[in-house]
């Protein structure tokens, strides 16, 4: 305090601006590292929502009320709308409710509160699923995963899902193959079974008679005269009987196994079977192929010949038809294989179907040579079966 009694401030100002710059320091210290969090939080946010943009897969955010709050890119393609449409529009827009649930309510888990409810048959991911529907109204198949989170108080559940319907065609595909070849191996197994029967009855019938009557014949030539007139008939008939005991042999060797096959080759085989075709069913059939290019070894020319003796069949047995033209060329290391006739045809659902066992036989034994078959019908204008065989390599001239 001055004369006058009032007070001298202007000593005071230095301490009011250390301070103040203490302060400011502290505040400093003090708010850096929050700024620093901040910065941190907002760029894990960032990094987070660029994942979920980019994810493959398709991820929703939904509330307690199955409100859409959250979709990325990939579930708007998914569903065939846009990510501005699905946000704020209900789950039961994309997830049908009716289509979550399971009939075997024992099979059926629950995750949080959404209402979804994924079937558990098995502990594979293809097992845990429910349905979608697109924009368009078409149904199709999603693999899914849900998990949950609080954030300010209410609970948040993120759904990841994958659309899994060209999975289900090839489970469905091998199941209905594996269903073919059950069904096949069955048929096979009958027939081999009714071939052996056929085979017994004709040793027995055939050959079996025709031995039990060249023994009675001998024993009555053991009681002849050598020489006379009963003695040379007896040796006549049974000169008959073993040369029909030889034929019937060899038809039953025949119907096992083609003898053309080993005497001629592929291209005689398939000459013989043409004419024998041409005689049994009254069937014009062409065969067009070059001998030099049929020359395989025993294991091609066997599956080839069997294919089209069954293909052959199956025309005689279902195709009505009047006409039948096999064509066999070789191009480059491929055969490639035509039979065409000029039949009724075969309607597109009977070429897959469990019981076409002669379609399905084919098939077999072209893929097990790692070959290519196509079969199409024209309506009333016949089928085409085409067929493309790699073949070994030639050997090369001595």
């Amino acid at each position: 305090m001055n004369k006058s009694g009032k007070f001298k401030l202007l000593p005071a100002l230095p301490f009011v601006a250390a301070a103040m710059m203490l302060a400011s320091r502290l505040y400093y210290r003090l708010a850096r590292p929050l700024r620093r969090a901040g910065k941190l939080v907002e760029t894990e946010q960032n990094r987070s929502r660029s994942i979920i943009h980019n994810a493959s897969d398709a991820i929703i955010s939904t509330d307690e009320s199955q409100t859409i709050l959250e979709a990325n890119p990939s579930a708007a393609a998914m569903f065939g709308t846009t990510v501005q449409a699905m946000e704020g529009a209900a789950l039961q827009q994309f997830i049908p409710r009716e289509q979550r649930m399971s009939g075997e309510q024992a099979a059926v888990s629950y995750f949080g509160a959404t209402g979804i409810h994924l079937r558990m048959k098995g502990r594979r991911a293809s097992d845990y699923a429910v349905t979608g529907l697109k924009a368009s109204g078409e149904l199709f198949p999603l693999e899914g995963s849900i998990s949950s989170q609080t954030e300010e108080g209410r609970p948040i559940y993120t759904i990841i899902l994958r659309d899994i319907t060209e999975r289900k065609q090839v489970q469905q595909q091998l199941e209905h193959s594996y269903t073919q070849l059950r069904e096949l191996s069955a048929a096979l197994q009958t027939i081999r079974e009714e071939e052996r029967t056929h085979i017994a009855r004709e040793l027995h019938d055939d050959l079996g008679q025709l031995l039990a009557t060249l023994r009675v014949d001998l024993n009555l030539l053991q009681q002849q005269p050598p020489d006379s007139a009963g003695a040379r008939k007896l040796q006549q008939s049974m000169d008959g009987l073993l040369v029909t005991a030889i034929t019937s042999l060899r038809r039953i060797a025949s119907n096992l196994r083609p003898r053309a096959l080993d005497e001629g080759g592929l291209y005689f085989a398939l000459q013989t079977l043409r004419q024998e075709f041409v005689e049994r069913h009254g069937i014009d059939c062409e065969l067009h192929a070059d001998e030099q290019e049929l020359t395989l070894d025993d294991a091609y020319s066997t599956t080839i010949f069997r294919i089209v003796q069954e293909a052959l069949t199956n025309i005689a047995r279902h195709a009505e038809a009047r006409r039948v033209q096999l064509d066999l060329h070789r191009i480059d290391s491929s055969l490639l294989i035509t039979i065409e006739d000029d039949g009724r045809g075969i309607a597109e659902g009977d070429m897959d179907k469990a019981t076409s066992f002669g379609l399905i036989g084919m098939r077999e034994r072209v893929w097990a040579i790692h070959g290519d078959i196509s079969i199409s019908s024209d309506g009333s204008r016949g089928t085409s079966i085409a067929i493309r065989l790699p073949l070994p390599p030639r050997a090369a001239p001595a």
